[in-house]
């Protein structure tokens, strides 16, 4: 069963619409899963990580049009953790910014989908990322550009533990808690798994909550399940009903969502995936996108 995305953009019940975002996510985590192994190359882990929190903004969060990108008044989402750009190329093109056949030409010479997401090549991207840390002081930066132009669009930075080992991530933490632009929300992908191994051997950032408000930060009252969109979409509404500046949420997800053996194992973070390993992966993401079929 494949999902017409498109429909589940304007689907009226928040319920429904939210076991179907389930159900697509899933569904890209079967498509990247099927790229990464057909060109050898890409990051596995990271991308399945965000897959529900990437459909969540994609398909029901962000104020976009896919036929206008450049729109001014779009909401703006910078990908921080750009390694997990074959996840988000898989969003930007089932959401309309550009054909779904060209998913097939990731990493490929001269193609628009680059290993890290390029803003001058690609359709929908609005930052080029990859080298980690950057994302949170461009993202700063669009929030006041939106108060100096007197628009009210969004900006939201999606990070990844690697951009919280980064010195100008938390500058621009810093400099946003001085500034307190409306409408800027960090959303940090708390997988706890790093390219070297655990996050907590390498840079431990727990308690990672206490760290922003030390920093002047509204942060949510709780850690939201980063895999259940319903969880996510509740984070939102807490995220909607804000007037304090700037505001973080975390959630908790797990880097290689999905399949057990990859699950918070950091060799999978962008491991070339061979044909006995796509094909056991491959068996396990089938068996629960079953399982969230019964949902529909």
């Amino acid at each position: 069963m494949t999902l017409d995305a498109s429909a589940i953009v304007v689907e009226p019940d928040r319920s429904r619409k939210a076991a179907r975002m389930q159900y697509l996510a899933q569904q890209f985590r079967v498509e990247v899963l099927d790229i990464l192994h057909e060109k050898g190359t890409g990051h596995w882990g990271g991308a399945a990580s965000a897959a529900e929190l990437l459909a969540s903004l994609y398909f029901d969060i962000l104020r976009i049009r896919p036929d206008q990108p450049d729109w001014p008044d779009r909401d703006r989402l910078v990908v921080s953790k750009g390694h997990a750009s074959c996840m988000l190329y898989t969003m930007l093109a089932h959401r309309g910014f550009f054909p779904v056949e060209e998913l097939s030409t990731f990493r490929d010479l001269d193609s628009r989908l680059q290993g890290h997401p390029c803003m001058n090549k690609t359709p929908g991207v609005e930052m080029s990322t990859g080298a980690l840390g950057h994302g949170m002081s461009v993202t700063l930066g669009m929030a006041l550009a939106a108060r100096l132009q007197g628009r009210d669009y969004w900006s939201y930075v999606l990070v990844g533990d690697g951009d919280l080992n980064e010195g100008q991530t938390w500058e621009g933490i810093m400099a946003a808690a001085k500034f307190k632009p409306e409408r800027l929300v960090v959303l940090v992908d708390y997988n706890k798994v790093q390219l070297d191994g655990p996050s907590d051997e390498i840079m431990p950032m727990d308690p990672l909550a206490d760290k922003f408000r030390a920093f002047n930060w509204n942060v949510a009252p709780r850690s939201y399940d980063g895999h259940s969109v319903a969880d996510i979409l509740e984070s939102f509404d807490w995220v909607r009903g804000q007037d304090e500046w700037p505001v973080v949420v975390i959630y908790r997800t797990h880097k290689g969502r999905g399949v057990s053996f990859m699950e918070d194992n950091h060799l999978w973070h962008g491991a070339p995936i061979d044909d006995d390993t796509h094909a056991k992966a491959r068996t396990e993401l089938l068996s629960t996108l079953r399982e969230l079929e019964k949902a529909l």
